[in-house]
């Protein structure tokens, strides 16, 4: 009877031993397949991240009030925070553990920014409809190298070509579409989501069909680093030492109007006329834009200027245009002939916006037809997109 009573005990505390270590396993499992990041119905975020030998974790999203969040820990090592209502919009973010930056390994979006990489997310709501991929006929990306006058070698471009080019004989108005700081020829494709962007305005009837053509905006650069490999030059364009910027965007000319426009218009279907080019870009690039567009209205007729820095460097800043363009000042009304679409574009909270409105205060007394949009945000990328999305719902109407 002992000896019964003895082995039914043995037997409880294994079956006891073996039913926590299933409910350990479990949880660890569970914890291994975290969801992150979770988006909550109402638009609120939860974050997840397994470091159980972590002191800290922050969570640095670019949405406001997203810096340096806390997540706090639970009993199998798993750090957790939700947020506040985001609004729809492409968010970016990272996690900072114990002072190092890392990645979400439980998320599969991972875009490259220039020289950084970070996880997306989307809140859907009516903007980001045209930031996702939807069930519309979608066009084709391809990477394109051409001869560089500038570089005596083959550059790299991205060129997005509009549903049905493939199969059709129509011609097409062409966007030429331009980078800033740091970055390369990938950079509208996948932080601006450009060619998603592009199929939806298209499908939805806001955009004429187009080309858009997504160059490397150094003219020196063969390519992204990762393609290219290592260069021996400056990250950011030269800066002239004196307020005199009148050969700063020589090469950029050369490369962009010596080279890339006749190559696009020998090998792609576009109606190679000035009124059906634009050229527009961010930051930096929308210096080249002030820089090469607004000089050579024999090229260009639309032009779009996003978040530019230029006007920050000369001690008043619509010098900037004049050096570098000064027949688009000389004459009002020439220049109003020779512009369908003069666009300026820049974040709320950007310090760029001053000096953007200095400059726009002055065209509007030269009257010298322009449009000038503000979206909430700083020097960013959803500023961008925005500024995308209106300036190509604009274009050879």
């Amino acid at each position: 009877m002992k000896l019964k009573l003895a082995l039914l005990l043995a037997s409880l505390c294994c079956a006891s031993a073996v039913t926590q270590e299933a409910a350990t396993g479990a949880a660890a499992v569970q914890a291994a397949k975290l969801v992150s990041p979770d988006v909550l119905p109402d638009g609120r975020v939860t974050f997840r991240l397994r470091a159980p030998k972590a002191s800290t974790v922050l969570l640095e999203g670019n949405w406001p009030g997203g810096k340096r969040l806390a997540l706090e820990k639970d009993d199998v090592g798993v750090w957790s925070v939700t947020t506040d209502v985001l609004t729809p919009e492409l968010w970016a973010y990272t996690y900072t553990v114990d002072g190092l930056r890392v990645l979400d390994p439980n998320s599969y979006r991972v875009a490259r920014d220039g020289l950084g990489f970070q996880n997306t997310l989307v809140i859907s709501g009516v903007t980001p409809s045209v930031l996702q991929s939807r069930a519309v006929p979608h066009g084709t990306v391809e990477d394109v190298w051409i001869p560089s006058s500038v570089l005596h070698a083959q550059r790299r471009l991205v060129v997005y070509l509009p549903p049905g080019y493939e199969q059709g004989k129509t011609r097409y108005p062409v966007l030429y579409l331009l980078h800033g700081a740091f970055g390369d020829e990938e950079a509208w494709p996948i932080m601006g989501n450009a060619n998603t962007i592009m199929d939806n305005l298209i499908a939805d009837g806001k955009a004429k069909p187009m080309i858009v053509v997504m160059p490397n905006a150094y003219a020196d650069r063969a390519a992204a680093l990762d393609v290219s490999g290592p260069v021996t030059g400056p990250m950011f364009p030269a800066i002239s030492t004196t307020d005199d910027r009148s050969v700063h965007y020589a090469a950029n000319e050369k490369d962009i109007v010596g080279d890339t426009v006749p190559f696009i218009d020998a090998h792609f279907r576009t109606i190679a006329n000035r009124g059906n080019r634009a050229l527009a870009g961010l930051s930096m690039g929308g210096g080249i834009t002030t820089g090469v567009g607004m000089k050579r209205p024999d090229i260009f007729s639309n032009i779009g200027m996003f978040s530019t820095g230029n006007f920050q460097l000369t001690k008043v800043p619509v010098d900037a245009i004049a050096q570098v363009a000064p027949t688009f000042l000389a004459n009002a009304q020439q220049t109003n002939k020779n512009y369908k679409l003069v666009f300026f574009s820049v974040g709320t909270e950007d310090p760029r916006r001053p000096s953007t409105e200095a400059v726009t205060d002055s065209l509007r007394q030269q009257h010298i037809n322009f449009l000038y949009k503000t979206y909430a945000g700083a020097h960013e990328w959803k500023v961008w997109r925005s500024s995308l999305i209106d300036f190509a719902s604009m274009l050879f109407r």
